[in-house]
């Protein structure tokens, strides 16, 4: 229990994924879509999205290329961390940093396995800045 206590701070800019067929959870927070093609068989009512952010996607060619295959997972979020330095998902990417810097983010995505999906990448990346600007001074993790 005092863990909880101790770590409120950080769960409150917490960073989730999700599938956007999941129900909506009031402890979403902010959900934003971060896929290039809208969900088939959700309407936009249904979605109930703050965004669709679809220039931090990976281009048509890496997401066929990748097809959801769990084996070339580790070479697709590779290839997908470079295609976000380019301008546009550059940007993109920064808006979600904000976002994630305000309360609880979930970046949905209609891939059948979250856990292999561009969603996964970006919470990693917007996780990882998290822990960078917070532990600079010692490098070390203070809990």
């Amino acid at each position: 229990m005092s863990e909880k206590k101790s770590s409120a701070k950080s769960s409150a800019h917490e960073v989730r994924v999700r599938r956007i067929y999941d129900d909506v959870q009031k402890s979403d927070g902010t959900r934003i879509l971060v896929d290039r093609v809208w969900p088939r068989g959700v309407s936009k009512d249904k979605a109930h999205l703050d965004e669709w952010v679809k220039d931090v996607a990976p281009s048509t060619e890496l997401r066929k290329w990748y097809s959801h295959d769990p084996e070339k997972f580790d070479e697709f979020a590779r290839r997908f961390r470079e295609e976000l330095k380019n301008d546009d998902a550059a940007q993109a990417l920064d808006e979600l940093r904000e976002l994630a810097r305000t309360g609880t983010l979930t970046l949905l995505t209609a891939a059948k396995r979250d856990d292999i999906s561009q969603a996964t990448v970006l919470a990693e990346i917007l996780k990882d800045d998290k822990k960078t600007s917070g532990a600079k001074t010692s490098g070390k993790a203070s809990e």
